[in-house]
Parts: C-alpha cells; sequence; structure tokens
C-alpha cells in the first residue's frame, strides 16, 4: 500500500505537472509566433494548471 502512495503521488506531483506546463509552454510559444489566440489561451491555462493541480489532487491521493 506504501509502495502505491509513494508511486501516486510522484506521478501527481512531478510528471503530470511536468508533461502539462512543457506542453503549455510549447503552445504559448506558436500561439504568439503564428498570431493563434486560441493556442496562447490554451497554453496560459495547461502552464497554471500544472502549478494548482498538484495542489487539489496530491491531498486526494495521500488522504489527507
Amino acid at each position: 500500500m506504501a509502495d502505491t502512495v509513494v508511486i501516486g503521488s510522484l506521478i501527481y506531483s512531478h510528471v503530470i505537472p511536468l508533461t502539462l506546463a512543457f506542453i503549455g509552454v510549447i503552445l504559448l510559444c506558436s500561439g504568439i509566433m503564428d498570431r493563434k489566440k486560441n493556442f496562447a489561451i490554451a497554453g496560459i491555462v495547461l502552464f497554471f494548471a500544472a502549478g494548482t493541480l498538484p495542489f487539489l489532487i496530491l491531498p486526494l491521493v495521500i488522504g489527507t
């Protein structure tokens, strides 16, 4: 049980935010350079989601 919590918390605290932030930066850059407002907004939303989702999901995974 403890191994599952450690792996789950690692995934939700390090892997998913990193992936979301990377995709968000790519979308943000391509949206600004190609003047596509939808891509830029999606990049901003993904980047902020990468920063806030661990604080919402980790208490559920850890159980506090």
